[in-house]
């Protein structure tokens, strides 16, 4: 455990932190399985779940959770999900 003020501050807003981007990538997760299912299961809700996938996407990109790459990337794959079924 560290002695000196400054550190213990550290600590703390680093743990509070990671609990934050924890949740946030969760909940990115989960956004982004519910998009699978829906377009797997063709469901007349597909395109609004893309929809909302792209938007959580960008959301993790500007929060720092995922590098730009891979939030364009991730993007693209969803794009083509949503062509391909239209």
């Amino acid at each position: 455990m560290a002695n000196i003020k400054s550190s213990k501050k550290r600590i703390r807003v680093s743990s509070t932190k990671s609990l934050a981007n924890k949740s946030r990538k969760s909940n990115l997760k989960t956004v982004l399985k519910q998009t699978e299912i829906a377009v797997a299961e063709n469901n007349s809700t597909k395109e609004e779940a893309i929809k909302l996938a792209i938007k959580k996407v960008d959301q993790a990109a500007a929060h720092g959770l995922m590098h730009k790459n891979c939030a364009a990337r991730k993007k693209s794959q969803l794009a083509k999900k949503l062509n391909a079924s239209v």
